[in-house]
């Protein structure tokens, strides 16, 4: 979340929308870390479908951010980190507002004090192989819920929420 961005709850959000079963809104479970340096972030999604390989990942956090939410798809592998330390540096110097990550991250340390929102589902310190494999902005499914380029996603302590359109007007 930027310092222009106002605040939210996703809590609230899930009050107003706990009987909308149209599916343009949506909760993830409740099974992400939360590990950067901003622990409350929102911006609309880009999407990467990668397995053990961050080769894309990495193409996106070098990338303008423009305040996004990188929503990366790693088969919740947990055999290998997705996001380290650069990638989290790179992603804050670039003005993405998070990356969350269905797999795993390393270098705790360094992705908490990178400006940028991070969640993932553990730590794990073995790398990734580079084999430019995977998917950018494709529909992802996340720990079984939905996620499309261009939905909006809002995290903070409480969890993660997606809605097809943006729930903050400024």
């Amino acid at each position: 979340m930027t310092s222009t961005s106002p605040a939210f709850s996703t809590c609230d959000f899930c009050d107003t929308f706990k009987n909308d079963d149209s599916g343009a809104f949506r909760v993830l479970p409740p099974v992400f870390r939360d590990f950067g340096g901003k622990t409350q972030f929102c911006g609309p999604v880009s999407t990467v479908k990668c397995h053990e390989d961050n080769t894309l990942v990495k193409a996106a956090v070098d990338s303008p951010g423009q305040g996004r939410v990188l929503v990366v798809d790693g088969g919740a592998s947990l055999r290998r980190a997705l996001v380290g330390g650069n990638l989290a540096a790179a992603a804050a110097r670039n003005g993405w507002a998070g990356v969350v990550v269905d797999g795993c991250v390393r270098d705790l340390a360094e992705l908490a004090a990178a400006q940028v929102g991070i969640r993932a589902l553990a730590p794990m310190p073995l790398p990734t192989e580079k084999r430019g494999q995977g998917l950018s902005d494709v529909a992802v499914q996340i720990q079984g819920v939905w996620v499309y380029p261009g939905d909006w996603l809002y995290a903070d302590a409480d969890g993660i929420v997606v809605s097809r359109t943006e729930l903050l007007t400024a």
